[in-house]
């Protein structure tokens, strides 16, 4: 029985769908194919990513390590974060703490049983600067040298790149792209040196490609082999609907179904639950068991559009904030509100009206109107359809308009 997710990744009975996403990853795993996992916000990476990690430890033949790097500001806490996620994989780990020995000395014979974040912090201790590529490069020889071969998922290192490249003021600095060059350099040295043994597969919240196009540092990325993770089709949402409605003892009659699925338009997995959760707390405080189109209607624009839904929705524009910087954040709030202002299009006439009243910096060959689009495309905001540009999802659009339209001013009025 298919059960609710809620907000954080999922595996198990709460995992739905995704066999073919599943198999596809699986046989990369096998070929020895260091995967760059893409998709818009909330598609599923994560459970997908835990989901898969969770299959090989059946499987036997692999040893999977799962670092999550949400919280590393430097290369330093990168390499410690893997160091001490791997751990599980007890061969490596033994040759690990050997390159370790003078900072985890303290913790004697308890190093395997204290808190990985306490031996985090020792380890952390032995990383500046001036070692963390020697320290990496061990950690990566250890886990070739491991009686399995190594699957290494990374989660947001999108995010700790566009720290090292921009900050906290979000602006890229020769310094700072050093730092982000040097980092990817030394990933990528190593994928290429143990690709039979260490097989990569990096994902996130936010788009690597943007970030590395910004530092004109997409070279670091040709080891990695795209994957795009689409949306649910209609049919498999709707069955997602049905099936947690039978759980739940709730009567989702098919038109129903139908016009959630209507109003999402980008069948993103975690809105459509979401929406089932919101439609399931009305009903539940209805006393009703039995939802109309007048329920999908109120829990809509109430629920899913009002404050209930503004933490999740949020994080779209806090993580387009993150990976664009004050200025170009700037113009993306402009694009986003001219595409889904219901009266304007934004369409080739109004992006040369965009390319006129944003001016070209000094030092750079690339319009900011074209930096801000391929972001936009990139991370799943907009698509370029017929020459004009649209929200893929109805529910960030609508959600959109209703936070920004308000004081939006379109182009061609304040042209005059």
């Amino acid at each position: 029985m298919l059960r609710k997710a809620g907000a954080n990744w999922v595996d198990g009975d709460r995992f739905h769908d995704r066999e073919f996403d599943l198999e596809a990853l699986m046989e990369r795993v096998r070929d020895g194919t260091h995967t760059l996992l893409t998709a818009q916000r909330r598609m599923g990476k994560t459970s997908l990513v835990r989901e898969l990690l969770r299959g090989l430890v059946t499987d036997g033949e692999f040893e999977p390590i799962f670092v999550d790097l949400e919280a590393a500001n430097t290369s330093e806490d990168a390499v410690a974060e893997i160091a001490v996620q791997s751990r599980c994989a007890h061969v490596a780990w033994d040759r690990i703490k050997s390159g370790f020995v003078n900072v985890l000395r303290e913790l004697g014979e308890r190093v395997d049983s204290v808190s990985l974040s306490d031996v985090q912090v020792k380890l952390r201790a032995g990383i500046d600067s001036g070692n963390w590529r020697q320290k990496g490069d061990e950690v990566f020889t250890a886990l070739a040298g491991h009686d399995r071969r190594v699957v290494l998922a990374i989660d947001e290192l999108p995010i700790l790149v566009n720290r090292l490249l921009k900050g906290h003021d979000y602006r890229i600095t020769p310094e700072r792209r050093q730092a982000a060059d040097e980092f990817m350099s030394w990933l990528r040295k190593n994928g290429q040196a143990h690709r039979d043994r260490v097989t990569l597969l990096l994902s996130g919240s936010v788009g690597l490609g943007p970030i590395l196009r910004q530092a004109e540092l997409t070279a670091h990325a040709n080891i990695y082999s795209h994957y795009d993770l689409k949306p649910w089709d209609n049919a498999t949402a709707s069955n997602c609907l049905a099936e947690l409605s039978e759980t739940y003892s709730l009567e989702l009659p098919p038109e129903v179904r139908q016009d959630m699925c209507r109003r999402l338009r980008w069948m993103v997995p975690h809105h459509v639950q979401q929406f089932f959760d919101c439609l399931h707390e009305h009903l539940r405080r209805e006393r009703r068991n039995q939802a109309s189109l007048h329920d999908v209607d109120v829990v809509y624009s109430v629920d899913m559009l009002g404050s209930r839904g503004q933490v999740g929705l949020d994080h779209y524009e806090g993580r387009l904030k993150t990976v664009l910087g004050t200025d170009l954040y700037r113009i993306a709030l402009d694009l986003l509100s001219e595409a889904a202002a219901p009266e304007d299009r934004l369409d080739d006439d109004t992006l040369t009206l965009y390319r006129e009243h944003y001016p070209v910096a000094n030092d750079s060959d690339r319009h900011p109107i074209e930096t801000v689009l391929h972001v936009l495309e990139h991370d799943g905001y907009l698509e370029c359809c017929t020459g004009e540009y649209r929200f893929l999802s109805g529910l960030l659009e609508d959600w959109w308009w209703l936070r920004h339209g308000g004081s939006f001013v379109p182009i061609r009025r304040r042209r005059g």
